[in-house]
Formats: C-alpha cells, structure tokens, sequence
C-alpha cells in the first residue's frame, strides 16, 4: 500500500486513549506524513505538549489565541492547510458538540472551518457510547455532516466495563484515514434497496387509508447501509435529503413498481416500510362531502411485495422483512419468515408504549432463515439498525442454503 504525503491534524480530546497518540504520531511521521497536534484544554491532564512537538516536529497548538504571528487566524491556518482531520481519541462530550456546531475550543474551531475529510475514533465507557444522545449524535456527524466513524471496540475499559467503547487500534486507524476504509465497509461494491414509511391509498384529494410508521427504522438503516458502503436506493413515503438515492412513492402499488425496477439489479431488499394490505377500489376525483348517512368504502388486497419477491429471487438475492405484531410475536413472524421466503425477519411488539412506530426506540426480535435469533432489547433503531446489518454481513458471508433444505425454524 502507498500513499502521498498528507498533512494530519490530529485532534486529541480528554480520555484515556490519548497517551496511544504517542505512538500513532510518530508512526504516521514515519511513513512520511505531517502531524500538527491540537489538545483540547483538558486533554492536557492526559498527554503532555513536549513529547508531542518532538515525535511531529510540529508546534502542538491548543489555545484558540496563539502569540506566534499567522497569516490568518490559528483555526483557519490549521483548517486550511489540513488534508484531512482526525479526532482521537474522541469523548461523547466532543462529539456532542461537533453535532451541535459548538465551537469553544481550537479544535472544534477548525472542525467548523475544515473542508478536509473528518475521521472520528471514539473512545469512552460503554454506557455512554450506548446512550440514544451519543448515537444520535453520531447518526448526525456520518448523515449530515459525512464524516467518518473508526468505530469503537469490545474491551476491558480502565473505568472496569467491560463492552464497546475501546478506542480502534492504532493500525485499524492509519490503515482507514490513509488507505480507506474498505474494512470497515462490509457494503462495498454491493446495491441495497431499503423502504421506509407508511403507504398512502388514496380515498379522495384529501382523504387517504394509512398506518403510524413514521420512517424513522427505515431511514436508520439507509444510513447504516451507506455508512458500510453499498450503494443506497431509498424508497421512501417521507421526503428526506440524504446524499445517496431517494426515490419518493405514496402507494403500495407505487412502492412496489419501483422495488421491482431496482430488485433485479439489487444484492438486497430491506423492507422496512409498512406497506398497507387493502386499498380502496374505486377513488374519488373530488372531495367526499359529509352527508347524513353513512358511506361504505369497498377495500381490495394490495399486492404482498415480500411474498412475490421472495418467491422469485436469485439464490444470492436477500430479502430482510419486518413483522409488527400485538400478539404471538415470535410465532407469527417465524410463519411469515417461511411463507415469503425471506432471509430474515424482525419482529416487535406493537403493544409496548412509547417504542415502534413513531418513536426513536424499540425492542426487536431478529430471526434469519438458518434458525438464529438475536432478542435486542430497549435501544434507539440506529443501534438496532446496526444490529440488522451486521446481521445482513453475515448472511453475504455465508453461502445461501437452497430451498429445498427449508428453515430451522417450527412454527
């Protein structure tokens, strides 16, 4: 592997992690890169300024007003001159503030002004990583602002957890922000197609048959899956603004003639969206006017996309659907998992309050195909949704069991 020369900034926020940058500095100064280090004021209780300056032969800055004369203002010298940006290790309060646009020291000053990539590897306890604001918080850094995550590990943390949220190693870290990251996306090279929403069907101009999915599932695992590198085809009934594809659709048949465009090209289907079952016959032009009587809306079935997908995919296709219940959950997806003919299913209690539709949490029940199952409990969907896909690597990984040798599962 080769790589031109680069200039790093190396952001150094207030954890553990940060006497790791020791080594990292003076292993990205041997392979010929330049290293300008900048502490936040508190990683100074972790890391000292003088071996930093020796092992980069660089000022290390960290006060936002610096004696030595620049030619314009430390921030934009360093933002300007940087080729990329990296921060490491990154605390939850750091990345808090990167989300909100919080510029109260040197370095989330240039991480506003940079226009250099941004590589971020978190480091901090487990908890605090698994917290819904820090995800949050992510999912906003890698959706809206595109940067880049080098994610924390499993380990035995110095806070005595012992969980995610050990900084990467120091070779996982220059071999992502020299030479890609290609490891850390499972995706590369692969088209997946995710709905997100519910359907419409339309009644009249104003009047319509629906359901309370809010998107938010689906557009979770959008983002996941064009963090891990496939390419992204979003079929949504929410407008949302994301830098992959993002095909608009209101009806069932709708959603539906559009996956079916896309699938024959496709390496995987994640059909997050809940697709209504009937739609109205016959529609109005104008609006139904309220009368004294009553009105009789006649319904037909709308067409079960998973269902006619499933049974007409390639071997090596992957079909990933949802199952919201309000009773025999388990059992009732496991019948819908062998009926379609799907890769994997997740189930959810649609009985429990304040998590599914709608909400930014839920509980899931993960079931594939080769009789697995993976219970998640009570966690934000981009962290479920992270779950989902990891789930979905593995699938690829493994050689799809042909039909005929049928499910693991009894229903």
């Amino acid at each position: 592997m080769t790589s031109q020369s680069k200039n790093i900034v190396l952001g150094i926020s207030a954890g553990i992690a940060a006497y790791k940058m020791y080594d990292l500095v003076k292993e990205l100064k041997r392979l010929g890169h330049s290293v300008t280090v900048v502490l936040t004021k508190d990683a100074r209780h972790f890391i000292n300024e003088l071996p930093l300056k020796v092992l980069s032969s660089n000022n290390v800055y960290c006060e936002m007003f610096s004696p030595e004369i620049q030619s314009k203002p430390v921030h934009i010298e360093l933002a300007d001159s940087a080729d990329l940006v990296l921060l490491a290790p990154a605390t939850a309060d750091i990345i808090a503030k990167m989300a909100c646009g919080i510029s109260d020291e040197l370095i989330t000053s240039i991480l506003l002004a940079t226009r250099a990539p941004v590589y971020i590897a978190p480091a901090m306890n487990t908890n605090m990583w698994e917290h819904f604001t820090t995800q949050k918080n992510i999912e906003t850094l890698v959706t809206k602002l595109g940067h880049k995550i080098i994610p924390p590990e499993d380990g035995d943390l110095v806070c005595g957890y012992s969980g995610i949220g050990h900084i990467a190693p120091n070779e996982k870290i220059i071999k992502t922000i020299l030479y890609g990251d290609s490891e850390t996306k499972p995706f590369l090279g692969k088209k997946i197609i995710v709905t997100a929403g519910g359907t419409r069907e339309v009644i009249d101009p104003v009047r319509f048959i629906g359901n309370r999915s809010s998107g938010k599932m689906g557009l979770a695992l959008a983002d996941v899956v064009n963090s891990m590198g496939a390419e992204v085809v979003l079929v949504s009934t929410v407008s949302v603004d994301r830098n992959y594809q993002v095909i608009e659709v209101e009806s069932a048949q709708e959603m539906q003639e559009v996956i079916e465009s896309e699938f024959d090209k496709a390496d995987a289907l994640i059909m997050a969206a809940a697709v209504s079952d009937f739609r109205p016959i016959t529609t109005s032009k104008q609006k139904i006017k309220k009368k004294n009587e009553d009105i009789t809306i006649e319904l037909t079935r709308n067409p079960d996309i998973l269902e006619i997908l499933g049974r007409t995919k390639r071997e090596k296709q992957v079909i990933v659907g949802f199952s919201a219940e309000s009773e025999n959950i388990e059992k009732n997806a496991i019948e819908k998992l062998q009926k379609k003919k799907i890769d994997m299913i997740i189930a959810n209690d649609i009985t429990i309050p304040d998590i599914g539709f709608g909400a930014d949490e839920n509980a899931v029940i993960i079931l594939t195909r080769d009789g697995s199952k993976e219970v998640l409990q009570r966690q934000s969907k981009i962290q479920i949704a992270r779950h989902i896909c990891n789930k979905l690597v593995d699938i690829f990984e493994t050689p799809t069991k042909k039909e005929s040798r049928g499910t693991k599962h009894e229903a």
